[in-house]
């Protein structure tokens, strides 16, 4: 069985970035652990309880069908995990020696959210010598990508992806583009198109073991 590890900086980014492959990841028998490292409570709209994104990624992980020791939330706070960054090499490291994940999937090292560039460089420092890493694209952050490998995906898994999404509701009163359904399934179509198939997602390429 692969073991697959997923790293999100905030508790949305994996759903954005690879919702899909996650969903076929778990239909192929993949044992997933879902790091979630920030809750982002200081950035949620005015009025919303502090722990409206920790609930709303619970209602994620339930849907996907993964129970909760397949997740984990982390108490960061949001656009200051620098200052954290040898604790989240110590989590991390604790995750390789607990789960020795075959497949460890992150942020990209070209992504530059300040958070996500944290987990990005410490996921490599964690996992350099173990494991395989690759990074999603969440290219509203990314200056550069660069699509190494695909995931080919079919419309179930595309629509597993689109209904976690759609448990975000206090992100949805933004009004981001990149939360809205055209830009998701037309993304997947783009990347379908590079490796011959009706969706797909990207991914960078960190180090792959054979």
């Amino acid at each position: 069985m692969t073991r697959t590890l997923l790293l999100s900086p905030h508790t949305d980014d994996v759903e954005l970035g690879c919702g899909g492959s996650v969903a076929k990841f778990i239909e192929q028998g993949h044992e997933i652990l879902w790091i979630a490292f920030s809750v982002a409570e200081d950035s949620l709209p005015a009025g919303m309880p502090k722990d409206t994104l920790a609930r709303e990624f619970e209602k994620v992980v339930q849907g996907y069908g993964l129970g909760e020791e397949q997740r984990e939330i982390l108490g960061f706070r949001v656009r200051h995990m620098s200052e954290h960054r040898q604790e989240v090499l110590d989590h991390l490291v604790k995750i390789r020696s607990k789960f020795s994940p075959d497949i460890v999937i992150g942020p990209s090292m070209h992504d530059y959210h300040q958070d996500h560039q944290v987990v990005a460089n410490e996921m490599v420092r964690a996992f350099k010598s173990s494991s395989s890493i690759i990074s999603y694209e969440l290219p509203w952050n990314n200056v550069r990508f660069d699509s190494q490998l695909f995931v080919p995906l079919e419309e179930r898994h595309m629509q597993r992806k689109w209904d976690a999404l759609q448990e975000y509701r206090s992100q949805m009163v933004n009004h981001r583009g990149y939360f809205e359904r055209e830009f998701i399934f037309g993304m997947a179509r783009m990347h379908g198109v590079q490796c011959n198939n009706t969706f797909a997602e990207a991914f960078e390429v960190i180090r792959w073991r054979l």
